[in-house]
């Protein structure tokens, strides 16, 4: 008895100091543009079955087994996927997304990342970029990403609502005029079945898992675009901190849990004095 309870307290330490972390980390962003909250879930471990139920004859009835369960444990730690608060800017390459989809962006080794972090800028080439470097990707014809945005040579560009870039001047190969509008593709909104399985790996990046399931770049339930805005960090300090204090006192319970059975331990100890 002792040493499961001993055991089932340590468990309950391990996993709500796992929550404290993943609240601790939700609240750290809590002013992150298109940071989405983690939530952590937990289950029991088995339970020790010191005796088995039986069927009883006649009009008695049946015996339940006896079960003492030996702790718990986290199970995932999702990804909430919400949409934060949009907040206009004012800056034309802040982008804004209203819906499930998330921005493609891509290193220069080809390594493909999705973000909801739209705090876009053009880099020393003009083209468009996010905060580390990667290239914002386009769709040019087909269904599938194929191209960089390349403001090169443009005076003024614009995002329409479904992400088709339109840009003002004669380009980077010089073949329009002052006032010549040119068309440089739609922007790479990708959806996933099961948006909450992607892996975060950070500078609000993710990455498709096979839980998260393959991106698609249809049009169907992408959402829309906004420009000169970001979207917010879909954090609710109120809800965090009242978890972090539920976090809190439950830690606090096993610790007692295990100071509990280490006097009751004493005592046994004592009796053979």
């Amino acid at each position: 008895m002792l040493l499961r309870s001993l055991g089932s307290g340590v468990s309950g330490l391990k996993n709500f100091q796992t929550a404290l972390d993943v609240i601790g980390n939700n609240i750290s962003n809590v002013s992150t543009a298109g940071f989405k909250k983690g939530r952590v879930n937990f289950q029991d471990l088995f339970s020790e079955q010191t005796k088995g139920a039986s069927a009883v004859g006649g009009n008695a009835s049946s015996v339940n087994a006896v079960q003492v369960g030996l702790g718990s444990q986290a199970s995932s730690i999702d990804n909430i996927v919400t949409d934060g608060t949009v907040n206009p800017t004012g800056n034309p390459y802040d982008l804004a997304i209203h819906g499930e989809g998330y921005f493609l962006v891509q290193d220069e080794d080809g390594n493909s990342y999705y973000t909801r972090a739209g705090d876009f800028k053009l880099n020393v080439n003009g083209e468009l970029v996010n905060s580390q470097g990667m290239h914002v990707r386009v769709i040019q014809g087909g269904q599938n990403p194929n191209g960089n945005i390349d403001l090169t040579g443009y005076t003024e560009f614009s995002v329409a609502a479904d992400g088709t870039v339109s840009a003002v001047g004669p380009g980077p190969n010089g073949t329009g005029d002052q006032n010549t509008v040119q068309n440089i593709g739609r922007i790479a909104i990708g959806t996933f079945s099961n948006p909450a399985g992607l892996e975060k790996v950070g500078d609000s990046l993710f990455r498709e898992t096979t839980a998260s399931g393959p991106a698609n770049y249809g049009t169907e339930a992408q959402g829309t675009i906004q420009q000169g805005a970001l979207e917010g960090s879909n954090v609710d300090l109120t809800n965090e901190m009242t978890g972090l204090i539920e976090a809190q006192r439950a830690y606090q319970a096993n610790a007692r849990t295990i100071t509990t059975a280490d006097q009751i331990l004493q005592e046994l100890v004592q009796l053979k004095r």
